[in-house]
């Protein structure tokens, strides 16, 4: 790997009034850096940073955030803390399940620096406002878990020539990048590095596919040293680098990332996944429906993993795990399913599409029909029995 060229650049945001006591005390080992030393911690004051999603990568950047005495913290999320969540979004504690995000993440805060400002917005980050709140700050970091708000976080940052730290987490793995769309930062956006959204189901959510739970730490970290640098205007930033972090080698690599000279002009916020979204879809079966479709003899097929049936089930379900459809396909359902229709499920509806992927070929031969249950097994007990588990 070669070392970056340290290049030039302004320090993001002004230096404010002149630190106190209490401040020279709390930020004594900022201070003692050449780097950043009284002017940068008072820029560091001065700083508004946005973060989209209280989540995993959310919950260490908002701790360092504050523990650096940014000034005013934005945190934007419609979700409320979960017992799954508690594995790796380390803001929330048992105490804060069913309460709205925002709120846990604001107490944490206010617990590890007091002095920050956080500004709560319980909402979720559309087209339709995501220039109005963007606007509004010197910066975002972006750990959001869906590529359509990516995308919409990319394109009000260019509108509004706000720089973003990005990254994301999967499985064992981590990527972390700035991108700033101005001629002066090589004009690179979160679009040249994935100019298409993947067809859906193709990359599977952290809720799907996984993810350690230590690793939002290590990325969540990654993403304020690079926003510290920005605000204070020191280092080499990840300016045109996409830094890949392997966290089962416990290695890090970097690649260069070539803006696209030929990439139409962003004009307006567009979530980048409309064109995936509209091509045809299997057909669905809602919760409130499931019961009616199995009562004139469907078979309803679990293609989840055995350690999440143990946590919650639909009474009947017959199990085949989707790695068994998809390397057998038809052959791999049990006898009972043969000559009736299928209803498939998994956690929230991405596995059973693939499931049906698998089976589709052998179903388009018969008379009977495939289908899968419209947010899975936890639309099911949301909608029907809220007293069950989820995860």
């Amino acid at each position: 790997m070669t070392t970056a060229k340290a290049l030039p650049f302004a320090p993001l945001v002004d230096p404010v009034d002149e630190l106190t006591r209490d401040d020279l005390v709390r930020y004594a080992r900022h201070l003692t850096l050449d780097q950043i030393g009284p002017e940068g911690q008072r820029r560091l004051r001065g700083a508004r940073v946005l973060i989209t999603g209280a989540g995993g990568l959310g919950s260490p950047a908002l701790l360092y955030l504050a523990a650096a005495g940014v000034g005013t913290i934005g945190i934007i999320d419609d979700d409320v803390v979960d017992v799954s969540n508690l594995q790796r979004q380390v803001v929330h504690g048992m105490e804060d399940v069913g309460r709205a995000k925002v709120e846990s993440a604001a107490d944490a805060v206010a617990r590890i620096n007091p002095t920050v400002t956080v500004e709560q917005l319980r909402t979720r980050l559309t087209a339709d406002n995501a220039v109005d709140i963007i606007g509004g700050y010197d910066l975002v970091l972006d750990g959001a878990d869906n590529f359509a708000t990516r995308y919409v976080v990319s394109d009000a940052c260019t509108l509004t020539d706000t720089p973003c730290v990005w990254g994301s987490i999967l499985r064992f793995d981590g990527r972390v990048s700035v991108f700033w769309n101005g001629p002066e930062h090589d004009g690179i956006s979160y679009r040249d590095l994935h100019p298409d959204a993947p067809a859906p189901g193709e990359v599977p959510s952290c809720a799907a596919g996984g993810v350690i739970g230590a690793l939002p730490g290590t990325v969540g970290s990654l993403m304020v040293t690079e926003a510290v640098k920005l605000i204070t205007g020191t280092g080499t930033p990840l300016f045109g680098r996409l830094l890949i972090h392997d966290g089962m080698a416990m290695t890090f690599r970097e690649l260069k990332i070539i803006p696209d000279p030929d990439a139409p002009l962003v004009t307006a916020v567009d979530d980048g996944v409309s064109d995936a979204c509209a091509v045809p879809s299997y057909p669905t079966v809602s919760p409130a429906e499931l019961q009616s479709r199995l009562d004139v003899g469907a078979v309803l097929v679990d293609v989840r993993e055995p350690w999440e049936r143990e946590i919650v089930s639909i009474p009947g379900a017959l199990p085949v795990p989707l790695a068994e459809l998809q390397a057998h396909g038809a052959d791999a359902l049990p006898k009972d399913a043969r000559g009736r229709d299928v209803v498939f499920h998994c956690k929230a509806g991405s596995r059973s599409e693939q499931a049906l992927d698998a089976v589709g070929p052998w179903f388009a031969a018969r008379e009977e029909n495939a289908a899968h249950l419209d947010g899975g097994v936890l639309a099911w007990v949301q909608d029907l029995h809220p007293e069950l588990p989820t995860y």
